[in-house]
């Protein structure tokens, strides 16, 4: 994947490229810091558990792999977003994967996901392997449903009381994209 540079609607640049294991310090801390800033996360704090080693070490796996991506999105030298899509590893499931995607709330509101995604899109294109990108959003993420449509992922089914946070159960919906 070809690093990326856009120009923010406050005129900042944002940097999107593939993340490196000299990443993993900054990743870890993006991920604990986007489980207490979101309800919409799949964490809670101090849940995820890989150490930096491991961490740099997931890095260098999905570098190394054609059908994974792990991206970084950088705003004023500090990871905003990220992005990781996963395909399956079996020559039947190849084809298709799926994606999350997290922003960090002081770069909420300047179109990072929408940037990732798109660079996603493109990667996928341009690999050539990848048919069918897939995710999973909680049904009252409003905003995430809608950035998903406007990109042209179609709503494929519901799943109910996949999440549980608070006492609360929300359920999923599953969307996807053909290319």
């Amino acid at each position: 994947m070809q690093p990326r540079t856009v120009r923010l609607s406050d005129g900042r640049e944002l940097l999107i490229r593939q993340a490196e294991a000299s990443d993993a310090a900054a990743l870890l801390n993006h991920v604990e810091g986007m489980c207490t800033e979101s309800d919409f996360t799949t964490w809670m704090p101090g849940e995820f558990s890989l150490t930096e080693e491991q961490e740099a070490e997931l890095m260098e796996q999905y570098r190394a792999d054609d059908t994974k991506v792990f991206m970084v999105a950088i705003m004023d030298d500090v990871i905003a977003g990220t992005l990781s899509f996963s395909a399956g590893n079996r020559e039947r499931l190849r084809h298709r994967g799926e994606f999350g995607v997290g922003v960090r709330r002081h770069a909420w509101g300047n179109g990072i996901g929408g940037h990732l995604m798109d660079t996603l899109i493109a990667w996928a294109r341009d690999g050539g392997v990848i048919k069918k990108i897939n995710l999973r959003v909680r049904e009252d993420n409003a905003r995430a449903v809608e950035l998903y449509r406007r990109k042209g992922f179609v709503l494929e089914g519901t799943v109910s009381r996949e999440i549980a946070a608070d006492g609360e159960f929300f359920a999923v919906h599953c969307m996807g994209l053909e290319l």
